[in-house]
């Protein structure tokens, strides 16, 4: 891009105003000397943030992509997930001691400095190794483009669900003919639903486990049914804010009244108690793998669409390419080529629960048996997501802000239409605030908000 970069110094002192968490040392992270001296025609440093059951799913595919090209030696480094994650990724980049390859959640694409902290994708190079744009959903895509350009390459959508006990609801009348919840279109509808699903719920249990006191939940979900009424964050420009905080205060209430009618225990561990026989809970796609471990008669859906409008709240894993001042040649190529191999046989990563961004992957018939993934994958098609601004995004300064101020309200510490105004004030100190990444910011000895 011919764009100066941010040097270490600078980073680290912009860095300071998002009270960034984790060391920013580099013992830690490797240099790909191993694969250096392998002997491999091509050698791709790849750092993610991949851990647990999403971890050994990665493993699983770089192991199949090296049985596939044994030209090319994958040297891959897994970091601390968050904020550790994003300071180092930035900090290699801005020290030219950046990876071939990188991973990143996509809603903080805009904030990571696009043209100096991250190189374009040569969309040709993709399309050679079979991924083109046409293979996504459209919105999807969208979200990676910054200034005409594609800086991050969709991996997946993760999303927010309603996972349901088929057997504990099945006595209720709430589980169709077909095995699945009936639908809901509205909140009393879905009042009306949990009142049914209480008669089914065992002492001890709640109804609907929500994340009551967790800030980044709350914070997804108000994203969720914020948009489902048509809620708007900012203009088109991002230089107004547009939050209506009537629509705001409709969703507080509704979150709120699932403690204030007693249909879920504040604190209360959500997922044992869905494991136990709470016939509810809302929670990340993540758990699929727990509860089909568990041996559970469950299933799960997008959040209802108790405003009217179908819309879950969705993130993204995404590849990048972290700055490098000589980008280029055969690890450039190699980079390429092991991103569109992964996004391209994603099947694997489905099993984690994740919607593969990859859409011919999602009418295959390997995935259109999986369960529950089939009866959630119409998310791709309505997501909901932070506004595309540079402090959006998983664990950025969005949600930090405004998941406490969320809670707030759903914990009944502060009144809903209160909340409401409180979080479009803060939208506009945030809007007005300088991006600590964008290269200039530095040299002005500005720092975030």
């Amino acid at each position: 891009m011919g764009q100066p970069g941010l040097n270490r110094r600078q980073l680290l002192a912009t860095l300071g105003g998002l009270t960034v968490a984790g060391s920013f040392g580099f013992a830690a992270l490797g240099t790909g000397a191993d694969a250096l001296a392998s002997g491999a025609d091509t050698r791709v440093r790849y750092w993610n943030l991949f851990s647990g059951g999403d971890g050994y799913n990665m493993i699983a595919m770089l192991d199949a992509f090296r049985a596939e090209n044994p030209g090319t030696d994958v040297k891959d480094s897994t970091l601390q997930w968050g904020n550790p994650f994003y300071t180092k990724l930035a900090m290699a980049a801005a020290g030219n001691r950046a990876p071939d390859l990188g991973v990143m959640h996509m809603g903080r694409v805009t904030g990571f400095s696009p043209g100096r902290l991250l190189d374009p994708w040569d969309v040709d190079l993709l399309a050679e190794y079979g991924v083109r744009e046409a293979d996504f959903n459209p919105a999807l895509w969208r979200r990676g483009v910054i200034d005409g350009e594609l800086y991050a390459l969709p991996l997946d959508i993760h999303v927010q669900l309603c996972f349901y006990r088929r057997d504990v609801l099945k006595p209720t009348g709430l589980i169709g003919d077909d095995g699945k919840l009936v639908p809901v279109t509205s909140t009393a509808e879905w009042f009306d639903v949990l009142k049914e699903a209480r008669k089914a719920t065992k002492k001890g249990l709640q109804t609907i486990g929500l994340w009551t006191n967790d800030q980044n939940f709350q914070w997804w979900f108000f994203v969720a049914f914020y948009t489902q009424l048509g809620g708007t964050w900012f203009d088109d420009t991002n230089t107004e804010v547009t939050f209506d905080t009537d629509k705001a205060t409709q969703v507080l209430q509704f979150l709120r009244q699932h403690v204030t009618d007693g249909y879920t225990i504040p604190g209360a561990p959500t997922g044992e108690q869905f494991v136990n026989g709470a016939p509810f809970t809302w929670e990340g796609n993540w758990s699929v793998p727990v509860f089909s471990g568990a041996k559970l008669d469950y299933g799960a859906t997008p959040l209802p669409p108790v405003f009217g409008r179908q819309a879950t709240h969705a993130e993204s894993h995404a590849f990048v390419l972290p700055h490098q001042a000589g980008r280029g040649g055969a690890a450039n190529d190699g980079a390429h080529r092991l991103a569109a191999y992964i996004v391209r046989n994603a099947q694997a990563w489905a099993a984690g629960g994740h919607i593969p961004a990859y859409t011919p992957t999602l009418s295959s018939p390997g995935y259109r048996k999986l369960q529950p993934q089939n009866e959630y994958v119409s998310a791709m098609d309505h997501q909901a997501t932070e506004p595309k601004v540079w402090f959006a995004g998983s664990t950025g300064v969005l949600a930090q802000d405004l998941g406490p101020i969320v809670v707030s309200s759903t914990m009944g510490s502060a009144e809903p239409d209160a909340v409401a105004r409180r979080m479009k004030s803060r939208l506009g100190t945030l809007l007005a605030a300088k991006n600590p990444m964008d290269g200039r910011t530095a040299a002005q000895g500005g720092a975030a908000a």
